[in-house]
């Protein structure tokens, strides 16, 4: 007797869908976990859920002059942030930044108050402050070079003194107290143009951390850094003069600091020797939000600028909802915490791929 075969159905005939494929799933499967495992988009979604939970609690907080208040307090974070990302690419570390930022704003105060003093007028005086703060943050990070590599000091213990020594400076000059007398038009150049999101500084910024990620990702000097970063040896081996690098690397970071100590001049119309308290926990802190790894070879400028952006608005929606400062500290901790907790996630599930 001939057995009968089964008859197939029309789903076990018909051949797979090109969208349902197995092929196809894994595809968009790889596209989603690339998605999901990449820093700068969950910093992205970070800063919409900040933005939306302050809103809530507070409308105000999605105003125009509360987003151009965070761009201005942004400013010279993200400066000092910046050149920080280039130490910590190398597997250094800049603790100087906050007192080269101090210490920039008070001389340049001095030198402003000065020339406005002999008759000077505000656009001249203000171009010689600008020089004489970079100068100062240069001066500042070629110390720091020396230090590591004629004294051999490590990072941490070479920025760390000239930290104390800033700061310690900034205070002596200064008597504890602010320095004004300067361009009286100084401080109206912090001002939104016409009330809306941007002042003059914080375009000049935005121009120069396009011209410094260029610089990281797609320059020499960047492929330099990173190789630094992640094999000293090896760059050494391939011809990279260490030395050399880590001294343009740091003086590059004390001229950022020393731009950010301008920024906040005019922030200010004065310089303070308490401007820069502080600032350089907010600068590490925005390169390690950013997804920029302490041990070196690998950061983003992108992610740091994210980063601060995300600090600052933390920062202002702290403080237009009311709740006291003393949390500020308490929050950027939980961000640290959230960013390093992802770098580790991230390496775990790069190793398992590989």
């Amino acid at each position: 007797m001939a057995t009968r075969e089964p008859v197939a159905t029309a789903e076990q005939q018909a051949p797979p869908s090109p969208g349902n494929s197995p092929k196809t799933a894994e595809r968009r499967a790889g596209r989603f976990g690339r998605l999901v495992s990449n820093q700068q988009f969950i910093l992205v979604v970070v800063l919409v859920l900040l933005v939306v939970v302050f809103t809530v609690i507070n409308p105000i907080f999605f105003s125009v002059s509360a987003a151009g208040n965070i761009l201005v307090q942004w400013a010279p974070i993200v400066m000092i942030a910046a050149g920080e990302t280039f130490v910590i690419v190398t597997g250094g570390i800049d603790l100087s930044v906050g007192s080269t930022l101090t210490i920039s704003s008070v001389v340049a105060a001095f030198a402003m108050a000065g020339l406005t003093g002999s008759g000077w007028a505000d656009g001249p005086t203000l171009v010689v402050g600008a020089i004489v703060s970079l100068g100062i943050g240069g001066l500042v990070g070629a110390v720091n070079a020396v230090l590591i590599n004629v004294a051999k000091l490590v990072p941490f213990v070479a920025t760390l003194a000239t930290l104390g020594a800033g700061a310690g400076v900034a205070l002596v000059l200064t008597k504890g107290g602010p320095i004004a007398g300067g361009p009286p038009s100084a401080s109206g150049l912090s001002a939104t143009i016409d009330n809306g999101l941007f002042s003059w500084p914080v375009l000049f910024v935005i121009v120069i951390l396009v011209i410094a990620g260029l610089f990281l990702h797609k320059a020499r000097f960047g492929r330099y850094t990173f190789a630094v970063g992640g094999n000293a040896f090896a760059a050494t081996a391939s011809g990279i003069s260490v030395k050399r690098h880590l001294a343009k690397v740091y003086i590059l970071s004390g001229l950022f600091a020393g731009a950010a100590g301008f920024i906040l001049y005019l922030q200010l119309g004065s310089g303070s020797p308490s401007a820069g308290t502080s600032d350089e926990l907010n600068a590490i802190a925005a390169v390690v939000i950013g997804g920029a790894s302490l041990a070196g070879g690998f950061g983003k400028i992108w992610g740091t600028v994210l980063g601060a952006l995300i600090l600052e608005t933390v920062y202002s929606g702290l403080t237009i909802i009311n709740i006291d400062p003393n949390w500020n500290q308490v929050a950027v901790a939980i961000l640290i915490a959230a960013a390093a907790s992802l770098q580790a996630l991230r390496g775990i599930h790069l190793r398992r791929k590989a």
